[in-house]
């Protein structure tokens, strides 16, 4: 449980109408404070205080969306990144996995031409070429978000920062205070002990950079990244066996998204091994065998290490600086306040999803709240999330264990995409899955949606506007789409729900 907390954290003066040329200016109060920091360090010649409304720390999701909100509101900013502004989604993690698994669909496409009367076939992948592709869709990103940065006058400082408390960060000795300071220093890929990086055995970062199609690969991990990488490998002709602790892939999913998932994978011709632990590998000079607890072993080419993301606070000073601190993570309460006043915590430092787009919002909203717009709470239930393997799976809200443990009595439906005449133009199998409170007597609004095939995860975004606005299965089952497309498909599942299937059975 946090400490007790203000009502809210240091805020802009809002006592009179906003006005961006004098909003984040410092008072005479500020000014004396910034005097009396400076006297409590008399001797130390080397190092200055530059004053702020914002410090940032982090140029990832969230720490870049905080400075852009902030700055747009009219405050202050400097933000400290170490590498480039964009962090690991832009340079090592969303993007450029993307970009590969586009790839992979091209070559499905070309592979599997003669289906739909198009003569076509795969000649073999070109890694140099799709490398040359990825790398071209992050640097043009990546060109756009510094010429953001660059006209919203946030002043970046380039170099590994330290919180030194005070709403202080120290980088190479120069010290910058603001009136408050976000933490986003985000997340590293994890291994296991014992398990070194290296050679054979790599972890998503390494792999983004492989120059050529290994024939044989063990993902260690049948979480996302594991999933999507081994799409991806496959769709390249890779053969790809997963190894998941857990008994099921994609677990943190609802289990009909398993179910679906991994029939799905048995048909391309991915083995998974789910249930079983990690044991040891070792690698030799051709292969590296990977060792399971039942006693089996598997060889391979390489050992890809997707056993999830940790928070990179090691060396940030902020235990040292009196952050309380949790197996590595920044608690905050819910308005992302840390126990330290004025200080606050975004991003996958924070326990919960690690997802791009919920550290974009998370920076967002700690940028209203320093500016005093007493932004709303957010949701973490409510935030959409995607796994765009072969196919995606997409989901907001509860899975259906989670919302009986909630509400006792649940319903749900499910509609096959076998109905859908786009899904059907796709070639696609897979469903929508509904979850909603309560009984059929006593129908409450939908709690849970859970969808796999290809290109769902474009659906996900009027998924997460029904369960945020918790619209009933009736208010959503008189929307009208358009035919034909996946979105139908949204809908009859919602008409199913509403007692009244068009193109369903039942």
């Amino acid at each position: 449980m946090m400490p007790p907390q203000p009502e809210c954290g240091p805020r802009i003066d809002t006592s009179r109408p906003h006005d961006p040329a004098t909003t984040g200016k410092w008072k005479d109060d500020d000014h004396a404070a910034h005097a009396a920091r400076l006297d409590a360090h008399p001797d130390d010649e080397e190092t200055t205080l530059t004053d702020t409304d914002l410090v940032v720390l982090g140029g990832g999701s969230g720490g870049y969306a905080a400075a852009l909100r902030a700055a747009q509101l009219g405050l202050t900013v400097t933000m400290i990144e170490n590498d480039k502004v964009g962090g690991t989604c832009l340079h090592k993690g969303c993007i450029p996995t993307k970009a590969l698994l586009h790839a992979a669909e091209v070559a499905d496409s070309a592979r599997h031409g003669d289906a739909v009367g198009v003569k076509s076939s795969l000649e073999g992948i070109d890694m140099s070429g799709v490398n040359s592709y990825k790398d071209g869709v992050v640097a043009k990103l990546y060109k756009g978000l510094q010429g953001l940065v660059k006209s919203r006058k946030i002043t970046v400082v380039e170099g590994t920062g330290r919180f030194v408390g005070d709403r202080t960060v120290e980088v190479d000795g120069q010290r910058y205070t603001g009136k408050a300071v976000v933490l986003a220093t985000g997340s590293y890929a994890r291994s296991l002990p014992g398990l070194d990086i290296g050679g054979r055995i790599m972890t998503s970062e390494q792999a983004l950079t492989l120059d050529h199609v290994p024939d044989r690969v063990v993902v260690l991990g049948g979480g996302v990244i594991g999933v999507e990488f081994a799409s991806v490998w496959r769709s390249f002709g890779a053969e790809v066996t997963i190894v998941e602790a857990l008994p099921r892939l994609v677990a943190a999913e609802d289990e009909w998204c398993s179910k679906q998932i991994e029939r799905a994978f048995r048909k391309r011709g991915i083995e998974f091994r789910t249930g079983v632990k990690f044991v040891g590998a070792e690698q030799g000079e051709s292969n590296v065998t990977v060792r399971l607890e039942d006693g089996s072993s598997l060889e391979a080419d390489l050992l890809l290490v997707a056993v999830g993301r940790g928070p990179s606070t090691a060396d940030t000073g902020f235990a040292e600086a009196g952050v309380t601190m949790d197996r590595g993570f920044v608690p905050t309460d819910e308005r992302l306040r840390t126990n330290l006043d004025g200080v606050y915590a975004v991003g996958d430092i924070v326990a919960g999803l690690q997802l791009a787009h919920r550290g974009f919002a998370q920076g967002i909203f700690v940028a209203e709240e320093v500016a005093g717009l007493h932004p709303q709470v957010i949701d973490e239930v409510g935030i959409p999330r995607v796994t765009y393997s072969n196919p995606e799976v997409a989901s907001v809200g509860l899975t259906e264990a989670q919302a009986k443990e909630r509400y006792g009595e649940v319903s749900t439906v499910v509609y096959d995409l076998a109905g859908n005449g786009k899904s059907q133009i796709l070639r696609t199998a897979g469903g929508i899955k509904l979850v909603r409170s309560g009984g059929a007597d006593t129908p409450g609004p939908v709690v849970g949606v859970h969808m796999v095939g290809e290109r769902v995860g474009e659906l996900v975004g009027e998924a997460q506007l029904v369960y945020n606005w918790e619209a009933y299965a009736d208010d959503v089952a008189q929307l009208i789409h358009a035919h034909p497309t996946q979105t139908e498909a949204f809908g009859e599942a919602h008409l199913a729900l509403a007692g009244k299937p068009l193109h369903a059975h039942g």
